[in-house]
């Protein structure tokens, strides 16, 4: 469950323990225009700022005045997860050669996953790796994609084929961020904070249901509350297994399904929280159908995401068998075997790769 506010209810701190390569993780309101907390991770002179169009015109000015005194330059990038790609991965490129940054520069990724993502593969590959932190400025960035090192881009055939592991050196999640994010893109979030609860804590499930009206209505401790304790879960399992070889690949708990849902709609139909809930309610399902779990936990699942204003059924017109396909492409995937993550129980999910087509094309038509 959530701990409780810290002495101070305007900073909250954890950290992402990698030895050498630990970094913190702040939590609090203002700290875009706070850099005392945040601008000592840059080492070099040399800065790229990435963002979006959405994101630059209410937050890009405090970030370029607490970069002020360094050689600083902008991409500013549509909205958009079609922006997450391999050209748009090539201009980022460019801009820092003709910044001239050298190998202890650092990329700023200001906004939500996709920027995250893109700005953080680059930093990855350019000069074989240069640092880079996260200022996640959505609920969904925050509590996941921010945390973790994750990077990528996408290809037409699949989300996220072309990436690396790069960590940041540091992720500031300033909360105040989240009053210009639209309710959609709140929801959005509120999927991947579900997440945690269900595949490893039922005592926040509880909490969640207790408090999903406040959540919905920006309740800055609910949200701070919510954003803490997600982020302690992905910070532990990160500390534990970094590359993704056992427990971390339990965070991927309705995304298999998700991202296939994405890529066969059309990339931008539905948001990935959005993808995410409808995927772990199939996983769900999966697991009821196959006598693994209770079916009660799957509509509690349900009952949930339904208050969270999140889409709770397969898009009308995907096929089964395109569902399918996109899911046998998935980089989870394993010697063409799909690897899904399903639960025993509400709170406790494992990593299963012995569930039939036919199983799967079922709960997907159902």
């Amino acid at each position: 469950m959530p701990p409780e506010a810290d002495a101070d209810p305007s900073l909250r701190t954890l950290r992402v323990e990698l030895g050498a390569r630990a970094y913190p993780l702040l939590i609090g309101s203002g700290l875009l225009r706070q850099p005392q907390h945040w601008s000592s991770a840059l080492r070099g002179r040399h800065v790229l700022v990435v963002t979006d169009a959405n994101v630059a015109a209410h937050w890009l000015q405090p970030v370029l005045q607490a970069l002020r005194g360094r050689s600083v330059t902008t991409e500013v990038l549509p909205p958009g997860e079609s922006e997450k790609s391999l050209p748009r991965f090539a201009a980022l490129h460019e801009r820092l050669a003709a910044l001239g940054a050298s190998r202890d520069a650092t990329v700023v990724a200001l906004g939500g996953g996709v920027v995250g993502d893109l700005a953080g593969f680059a930093a990855a590959t350019w000069m074989r790796g240069v640092d880079f932190v996260q200022l996640p400025t959505t609920l969904l960035a925050m509590v996941d994609s921010s945390v973790g090192g994750k990077t990528a881009v996408n290809l037409p055939q699949g989300k996220n084929l072309v990436g690396a592991f790069h960590q940041p050196v540091a992720v500031i999640a300033d909360t105040d961020t989240l009053a210009t994010l639209p309710q959609r893109e709140l929801c959005a979030g509120l999927a991947e904070v579900a997440k945690y609860a269900a595949i490893g804590d039922a005592a926040f499930m509880e909490w969640l249901e207790r408090h999903a009206d406040a959540l919905l209505a920006r309740n800055p401790e609910s949200l701070a509350s919510a954003i803490e304790t997600s982020c302690r879960h992905k910070a532990a399992i990160v500390s534990r297994d970094e590359t993704e070889q056992g427990e971390r690949a339990l965070l991927n708990f309705g995304h298999t399904f998700g991202h296939a849902l994405e890529s066969v709609a059309g990339y931008g139909t539905l948001l990935h929280g959005e993808a995410v809930a409808i995927g772990m309610l199939l996983a769900a399902r999966l697991a009821s159908a196959l006598d693994r779990a209770p079916a009660s936990d799957a509509a509690r699942l349900e009952a949930l995401l339904a208050r969270l204003q999140l889409p709770t059924a397969v898009p009308a017109g995907l096929r089964a068998d395109a569902l399918l396909e996109a899911m046998r492409l998935d980089k989870k995937a394993v010697s063409g075997r799909l690897r899904l993550i399903l639960w025993r129980r509400l709170g406790e999910a494992e990593i299963v790769d012995d569930v039939a087509d036919t199983a799967i094309r079922s709960v997907l038509e159902g």
